[in-house]
């Protein structure tokens, strides 16, 4: 594929590259070390069905989806700089 002055396998690059800063974002995401019994913000006791499902948990379920709504998305980073994606 004809690509102007990118050098071949450029944009394959360019995709590796937002699939791994993905990644390493979810990660850093996870939590990590032993889970709570009780949830760090309101303190209702966490199930331990939960708790050993989800390694690391610190929120009963009720204050993880409210947490979870709160998050952005991210929209992704332009490895490109077009001018049209720089303006908006």
């Amino acid at each position: 594929m004809a690509t102007g002055w990118a050098q071949d396998g450029a944009v394959q690059d360019q995709i590796d590259a937002t699939v791994k800063d993905a990644v390493e974002r979810a990660r850093s995401r996870l939590s990590a070390g032993p889970s709570l019994s009780h949830c760090a913000d309101c303190d209702a006791e966490i199930p331990e069905r939960r708790r050993l499902a989800i390694p690391g948990v610190r929120l009963c379920v009720t204050c993880q989806e409210a947490a979870d709504g709160k998050t952005d998305t991210f929209s992704g980073y332009n490895r490109r700089g077009s001018k049209d994606s720089q303006l908006r």
